[in-house]
């Protein structure tokens, strides 16, 4: 082909392209661009396609989203070369010819060359090629060899095969998104309630013969023109946002992520509203409407597989008689009559009563769903004051099995917001917190099923002592009223566990509640975040802290609740914010706090004598002289026993006993016995910089430090316990135990200068959100320490950062509480020195800090 034909079709794509991306900024249909584009991509390769001069006994078929008459800005064009014969070199060269030219032009082309007989084979074999197949669209070429093929692959096709596939691929496809369509960061193509869905509808649909459109869908009594409509209205939404991902990534680009949410949502016009705690950004808007949309499509999804699956696999719905409103129809539950939840309301409820109550029952069938669907609006103020209903609620809530299922069910058919209208408030809110992978309703029922998930025996390897616990404690299910209103007063502007009382203390009196319930419950949400707090940011070493915690938790119930509420909210926050040193900072904190509840004073000399038995018991397993452990023990102050526990002192004491003098930097390595991460002991004459030196190797290695005690023995040694993780740990632990021993040992008798401490590279989610620093510093209540308090987004080398203006201000270190939240770290350090106690030295100190903070 002429130089001269290229650069003309590819400057009449250039053009086409401008013209057409122009009018869709300026009208914001996205119909109109996709159709445009494909017309402008079929001119060209019209052309193309004269100029390649190919046999005429072959054609050029558009298949995928290109055959549908669909294309994205930037999606690849999906053609087919279809031939009659395999080719000749002659007419091979040609065809390598046609697609480096459409290569040349610019066209991110996906293509195959086939014969139909090799269109069938692959069709057959491939559900991915059948389903491209299904959208064939001729572009341009032999018109008889594309209806052959047309009528081979109809000849060909098993609708009933067809549908089992493209459901199980659709199951799969879930699964991989986490079966929802709540996630932060959705995929509008791809995550469950998006474009695919839509698209898989109407596959199934297509070949069976059933229809090609919505409307026709309607028109053959598959769903009604109402739902039709509602389809329509939100594939438009779901085809909008994905044109200006395209557009706005200058690239193939279906992900929604948090770096690109606040510019698509102004682009539609969306903006912030309110400010300070009030303020909703632009993307909260975005995203909620974006989850709304994907809720409907859910729902529809399932009403119309279910009745496209009822024509594929008829059977002989002999209905059951449950009750006078309900049948069981083939394992699913239905209603007697198309009015039933019209005639009663309150069987909007006692469906999801008798699903709870009925484990063989799979779901509901599709007229169930829709008619639920569609009668959801008659649950108003009325419906939610009659005794009747709120009775119906109370059973789910205190169903013995079942509870997840009815929660999730009902929050997607959008009863459970219809009748807790506050719940309704925080369905798809975004939790731009740094910790939270959940919207706010998503996270309340994650919440809710790790609760259940204590009750049940498959479950108890999990969390063993929590099961233990949930066993005996009697009326488990007030347990998950509180999860359900822990957080469902978030978004609304200041402390939303105070907020969530009201709310919850509302729901009990209006369900005829006891009043000692009902106190249970509005504790358990005022205080959900109390026990997380003190567990990991106070010194629980400290008697003081133990009786203040325990005179807020009152007695053991109030205690177990809110430890297994504590559990259960972390765990739902995000997989990667809980890890087993927070599970055993928590159950410490319980352990301990309940026995000051039996009366048994939790004193130092009292805990000191305790610790120091168990661990001279542990030590005489090992072996060891009877008074092996006396020479090291009267260096250690009192403060280093109740810091420690009796397994950490027998293993300190062992490996150290013998060594009490030693000029050469002692460094010891194991297993934590928490299960989880190293533990690592350094024995050394103490050294003002020795903690920022201990940092930079960890920020070297990129190990992360979860906890660090810091204690200095009376005979000048420092004796810095840390714990230390890393994603590789498992795999090779006693290799890396031998090197952290070997290097860091080599490190801290080498006396190199401190490296400077790198600014590190925050996440994309915390460039998007960033977080301002905040460093707190304040004597505590005893005036013996100071409390620095920092907070900042969480980044490689930090804790070294804050280590370096430690040293440089000569504050001496003795426990560090590292708090990692997901992208967030808070973290906690008892520290003294001489530069505290001069005010301008503390402003200096803390200027210093937010500095070394920030990136």
């Amino acid at each position: 082909m002429k130089k001269q034909v290229r650069e003309q079709l590819k400057q009449q794509l250039k053009a086409d392209r401008q013209v057409v991306i122009a009018a869709f900024h300026a009208d914001g249909k996205p119909e109109k661009l996709l159709r445009s584009l494909r017309h402008s991509v079929d001119g060209v390769l019209a052309r193309a396609w004269q100029e390649a001069g190919l046999p005429p006994g072959t054609a050029l078929v558009g298949v995928g989203g290109y055959g549908r008459g669909e294309l994205f800005p930037y999606s690849d064009v999906d053609l087919l070369i279809l031939l009659q014969q395999a080719p000749d070199p002659a007419t091979q060269e040609k065809l390598e010819e046609l697609v480096q030219l459409l290569w040349d032009l610019g066209l991110e082309i996906g293509h195959s060359i086939r014969t139909v007989d090799e269109c069938l084979v692959e069709s057959k074999a491939d559900i991915t090629v059948q389903t491209s197949l299904l959208e064939a669209r001729l572009v341009c070429g032999n018109a008889e060899l594309f209806a052959q093929l047309q009528q081979r692959y109809d000849a060909a096709m098993d609708p009933q095969a067809f549908f089992q596939a493209k459901t199980a691929e659709m199951r799969q496809r879930h699964a991989k998104y986490e079966d929802t369509a709540f996630s932060l960061e959705p995929n509008c193509k791809e995550s469950p309630g998006g474009l695919r869905d839509l698209q898989v509808i109407l596959w199934v649909a297509k070949a069976a013969g059933l229809a090609n459109s919505w409307r026709t869908l309607a028109t053959g009594g598959l769903i009604t023109l109402t739902e039709a409509r509602q389809l329509m209205e939100k594939e438009r939404a779901f085809k909008d946002i994905r044109v200006r991902l395209h557009l706005h990534a200058g690239r193939r680009e279906d992900r929604l992520v948090f770096d690109v949410q606040t510019a698509i949502a102004e682009s539609l016009g969306l903006q912030a509203t309110g400010s300070g705690p009030h303020m909703r950004r632009a993307s909260e808007f975005l995203m909620q409407r974006y989850y709304w949309a994907a809720k409907t499509v859910t729902q529809l999804n399932t009403i119309l597989l279910q009745n496209i699956e009822a024509r594929l696999f008829p059977q002989d719905d002999v209905p059951v008689p449950i009750n006078a409103r309900f049948n069981e129809v083939n394992s699913l539950i239905d209603i007697s009559a198309d009015d039933t939840f019209e005639q009663t309301p309150s069987a909007m409820l006692e469906i999801f009563v008798l699903m709870t109550e009925r484990p063989a029952l799979k779901g509901m069938t599709s007229r169930a769903t829709r008619a639920l669907w569609h009668e959801r609006f008659k649950i108003d103020a009325a419906f939610r004051q009659d005794p009747v209903n709120r009775a119906l609620f109370l059973r789910i809530m205190q169903a013995p099995v079942g509870i997840i299922h009815a929660l999730r069910r009902m929050n997607e058919m959008s009863i459970l917001g219809r009748y807790l209208p506050n719940f309704r408030r925080i369905v798809g809110q975004m939790q731009h917190d740094l910790f939270h992978v959940y919207t706010v309703d998503q996270h309340i029922l994650m919440v809710v099923r790790n609760m259940r998930r204590f009750t049940m025996s498959e479950h108890a390897h999990e969390y063993p002592f929590c099961s233990q616990l949930m066993a005996d404690f009697s009326q488990s299910w007030l347990l998950y009223v509180a999860a359900l209103f822990h957080d469902i007063a978030k978004g609304r502007g200041g402390d939303h566990s105070k907020l969530g009382v009201a709310d919850a203390t509302q729901f009990c009196q209006d369900h005829g509640l006891s009043a000692e319930d009902t106190e249970l419950i509005a504790f358990l949400v005022e205080n959900h975040l109390t026990m997380s707090q003190v567990a990991q940011k106070q010194d629980l070493s400290d008697p003081d802290v133990i009786a203040a915690f325990a005179k807020v938790v009152k007695d053991e119930r109030h205690l177990t609740g809110l430890y297994l509420l504590t559990v259960a909210d972390i765990r739902g926050t995000s997989p990667k914010v809980w890890n087993a040193w927070k599970g055993k900072l928590l159950e410490d904190l319980y352990k301990i706090t309940l026995r000051v509840l039996g009366g048994e004073p939790h004193t130092a000399d009292r805990e000191l004598k305790n610790r120091q038995q168990e661990a001279l018991a542990t030590l005489r397993l090992y072996g060891l002289p009877p008074d092996a452990h006396l020479k090291l023990w009267q260096q250690l102050d009192v403060a280093y026993f109740l810091r420690h526990d009796a397994s950490d002192i027998a293993w300190q004491t062992r490996s150290l006993y013998d060594k009490l003098d030693s000029k050469l930097p002692v460094v010891k390595c194991r297993l934590a016995p928490i299960g989880e991460g190293l533990q690592v002991a350094v024995y050394i004459p103490d050294q003002p910089d020795l903690f920022a030196r201990i940092c930079s190797y960890f920020d070297r290695k990129n190990f992360s430090i979860l906890d660090a005690k810091i204690h200095t023995t009376r005979n000048g040694y420092a004796l810095d316990t840390f714990l230390v993780t890393e994603q590789n740990f498992a795999k090779s632990y006693r290799d890396i135990i031998s090197l952290i021993e070997h290097e860091l040992g080599e490190l801290l008798q080498s006396q190199a200068p401190l490296p400077p401490p790198g600014k590190g590279r925050l996440s994309r989610l915390s460039r998007t959100f960033p977080f301002q620093p905040t460093v707190d510093l304040r004597p505590d209540e005893k005036g013996q320490y100071y409390l620095l308090s920092v907070a900042a987004n969480d980044r490689t080398g930090l804790l070294y950062s804050i280590a370096n203006v430690l040293t440089k201000y000569r504050i001496n270190l003795h426990t560090a509480k590292i708090m990692t939240l997901g992208e967030r770290v808070e973290d906690v350090f008892l520290v003294d020195g001489p530069a505290l106690n001069n005010a301008r030295n503390q402003i200096l100190l803390e200027t210093d800090l937010l500095d070394a903070l920030k990136v």
